[in-house]
């Protein structure tokens, strides 16, 4: 009888790349694969207590082991600081990954056959093609972006960016007579808060990037209905989204957490709208980095309050804003400081998604058929927004008052305005349906995954 294939996943170090490698985890379990899940130090921890620290290993009940390597940083330490962190990452990280595979082989007689590395972490693809075992490179955002990545060259040649990779004039641009224009505002490596930081993102980008020759199979969380434009410019790019929570662990076990969050999801928000009607109530959810200062918090509050809607609003822990400055209405809204997402926007309560549009969040709300306000704060969120407002036409953004505030009349005006447009919503509900055709027997996302498992298995 032939041992279980088991496979290292090594994602990277933020709450938008462990979802949806977790998820693809999970799908591996289902088809009989063993996970050696190895998260930095830091946030292993924050995973484990999130879980209630029952930590999952492959001798226990669960074939998702959970294990960590330190990333070299100390307790203290600005691990916001992407320059650093990274930095830190690829001089302590690599070496343990090695000795990681090498003790599971000698110490628990597991041999790992092959390593699904996140973009960022594409340097464990070196690992893997030193060892002789397979190397797979797995893009947690829209394949667009990497489609930009892999452009780098010719878009300096043609004078849209300059060699830090800073955009050099405002203008829009095509990556294939195919492909949709795109503006400058969408090279998601400038989006960052000061061009430092995005000439250092840039060139990390720029490190990865030869590594993807090593891996044999680039996996990307995304669909051939979503992006078809950017999956024919990379053939090699395989759609496998998209990657929804199925809240079991692969095994028949139904367990209602999220196995990977880094805060511990507050379920009583799912009994929260079970009492509210149909379609009524405003979800909002900022992902695991946004944060706003306390006169914009303040106003989104009042904006809230003014649109006399029912509302469910994700208010992080690390949060620097305290939502108890105000009170609302009695029973308009619920604040939770995490939610079970998915869970939230499968909801039929939920009328739309307020969303800083991060990759896995914009999938969530597409999959789910929920219209978006956009509300981008970083990176590909700009991206990301641009593409749900003006190409999937499935959502509306925000305008700044001269301030470079959203003022709580905007909030109020485009609650209404969204809600009242029957367009936006059917055209939600049809791109539902054609991105949950992906995962049906013989759908195209379906397909690639079942061809992966079985070179897995070779």
């Amino acid at each position: 009888m032939s041992l279980p294939t088991t496979v290292l996943v090594l994602p990277a170090p933020a709450q938008g790349h462990v979802n949806p490698i977790m998820i693809l985890s999970q799908r591996l379990v289902q088809n009989g694969c063993n996970i050696i899940f190895v998260n930095t130090e830091f946030i292993h921890n924050k995973v484990i207590t999130s879980m209630g620290n029952q930590e999952g290993s492959i001798t226990g009940g669960s074939r998702v082991k959970l294990v960590s390597i330190p990333d070299g940083l100390g307790p203290d330490a600005d691990r916001n600081n992407l320059k650093e962190l990274f930095s830190s990452i690829m001089n302590n990280m690599p070496d343990k990954i090695a000795k990681l595979i090498e003790d599971v082989r000698l110490k628990d007689g597991v041999t790992v056959t092959c390593i699904v590395a996140d973009f960022s972490m594409a340097w464990a693809l070196e690992i893997a093609s030193k060892i002789g075992i397979k190397g797979v490179m797995f893009y947690p955002s829209a394949a667009s972006l990497l489609a930009m990545n892999c452009s780098i060259p010719r878009l300096i040649d043609d004078g849209i960016i300059d060699s830090n990779g800073l955009p050099i004039t405002q203008k829009t641009f095509q990556l294939s007579p195919s492909f949709p224009p795109m503006d400058t505002n969408s090279i998601w490596w400038a989006k960052m808060f000061d061009s430092g930081s995005a000439k250092e993102v840039f060139n990390f980008v720029v490190h990865c990037m030869p590594n993807l020759e090593l891996a044999e199979w680039w996996l990307c969380h995304t669909t051939t209905d979503l992006e078809p434009e950017a999956l024919s410019y990379l053939p090699k790019l395989l759609p496998i989204g998209p990657l929804l929570r199925s809240y079991d662990d692969g095994e028949g076990v139904t367990d209602e957490r999220s196995l990977g969050q880094f805060w511990e999801e507050d379920l009583s928000c799912i009994n929260w709208l079970d009492q509210q009607p149909h379609a009524s109530v405003i979800y909002l959810a900022f992902g695991s980095t946004t944060h706003f200062d306390n006169k914009q918090f303040m106003e989104l509050a009042l904006g809230l309050e003014l649109t006399n809607r029912p509302f469910l609003w994700v208010v992080r822990p690390d949060s620097n804003c305290n939502n108890s400055m105000f009170e609302f209405k009695e029973n308009q809204g619920k604040i939770v400081e995490w939610a079970p997402q998915q869970k939230v926007l499968s909801h039929p309560a939920i009328a739309c998604f307020v969303s800083h549009c991060g990759w896995n969040s914009t999938i969530e709300g597409l999959s789910n058929g929920v219209p978006f306000l956009c509300w981008p704060y970083i990176v590909d969120q700009f991206f990301d927004k641009t593409y749900i407002c003006d190409v999937l036409k499935v959502g509306l953004g925000f305008d700044s008052d001269e301030n470079g505030l959203i003022s709580r009349e905007e909030i109020k005006d485009k609650v209404e305005k969204l809600l009242s447009d029957e367009n936006i919503r059917s055209r939600a509900h049809v791109l539902k349906e054609k991105l949950l055709n992906n995962l049906k027997d013989g759908g195209t996302s379906s397909e690639n995954l079942n061809k992966f498992v079985m070179w897995l298995k070779e």
